[in-house]
């Protein structure tokens, strides 16, 4: 089975490969990486040399490409997207661009060729902010930034796709991802990279917002269930179970970096600034055992371990982003 993997060497995506390569189990005897390598892409996260990989750069929107590819793929995982809340408010073209027509085109291809099925990995954001309790996956969509807009887009055109052709998708809503290989401009990298360089950390408003944190592995561990035993046409909730304030978060990083308060900015609140996320994931849990493995408090001490340990990884990547 020849497994087509959009957006793979980014973060998640590169987890999700490894995991798979690794894996004696998993049904992908080749696996295509298609990635344009934006600045949040890097080769040093995939296996090159791996005989079941093969990696092809190249945009999501380019139908060409896309076609050719779709037409040796049985099946698609669709990670790739512009993710970051604060260029989306800077600038929402790629965005939209990125997230809406490049998914377009995917849906496009996958429905000439008949390639299923298609996960399309997507974000609790589309829901917008809850002060209570957690979204199950009925929940109307309400997004708030010009990225969680883009997604629910992607969201509704993918559903649309299953209800109006009879493509067999699938749609992932994970909940904040923590882990190594983060690209240093998300909060949990770019505080652990801040804090190894002697460096403040930036955090917003009051630090009260609140995220539900998941490790990177335990959302591609729900990923792939999703793909092998979910339903078409369904969307499932992918959790962590641990819902810390950003403040609360900040501490642990200071604590785990050997770091005191003083080493926090106080900076003004980003535009729009959701207060709580929080999904519901009982789905997956009851019909496909889905169930976390990393305990957060292991899980943040090794993933800071990891960052002090892979300078050579992140040194390149910071100099890509503005200093914040």
């Amino acid at each position: 089975m020849n497994l087509l993997v959009t957006g793979a060497a980014g973060f998640i995506g590169s987890q999700y490969v490894r995991r798979l390569l690794a894996s004696a189990d998993s049904d992908a005897s080749r696996i295509t990486v298609l990635d344009k390598l934006t600045y949040a892409g890097t080769l040093d996260n995939l296996e090159l040399e791996h005989p079941r990989l093969e990696f092809v750069q190249g945009d999501i929107r380019d139908a060409e490409l896309v076609d050719k590819l779709m037409a040796d793929a049985d099946q698609v995982v669709h990670f790739a997207a512009e993710s970051h809340v604060d260029r989306s408010i800077a600038g929402a073209g790629d965005f939209v661009l990125t997230n809406v027509v490049g998914t377009q085109t995917l849906l496009d291809a996958a429905l000439r060729h008949g390639t299923g099925p298609f996960v399309h990995v997507s974000t609790d954001e589309v829901y917008g902010s809850i002060d209570e309790g957690s979204w199950p996956e009925t929940h109307p969509l309400a997004p708030n930034s010009p990225y969680s807009a883009s997604k629910a887009s992607s969201d509704l055109l993918a559903l649309a796709y299953h209800r109006t052709h009879g493509l067999d998708v699938r749609v992932t809503r994970c909940s904040n991802n923590y882990g190594p290989h983060q690209f240093p401009e998300k909060v949990i990298p770019l505080f652990i990279t801040h804090l190894l360089d002697g460096r403040n950390v930036p955090l917003y408003g009051d630090g009260r917002n609140v995220r539900d944190w998941l490790h990177v592995d335990d959302h591609c561990q729900g990923v792939d269930l999703v793909r092998t035993a979910g339903r078409a046409g369904e969307v499932y909730n992918i959790g962590g179970g641990t819902e810390l304030s950003n403040k609360e978060l900040t501490g642990l990083l200071l604590q785990a970096c050997g770091a005191g308060w003083d080493m926090v900015e106080y900076v003004e609140d980003r535009k729009g600034h959701d207060l709580r996320y929080s999904v519901d994931w009982t789905k997956i849990r009851t019909e496909l055992g889905y169930a976390p493995r990393h305990d957060f408090a292991t899980g943040l001490a090794d993933t800071v371990a990891w960052y002090r340990a892979h300078r050579s990884w992140w040194e390149p990547l910071k100099r890509r982003v503005t200093p914040h």
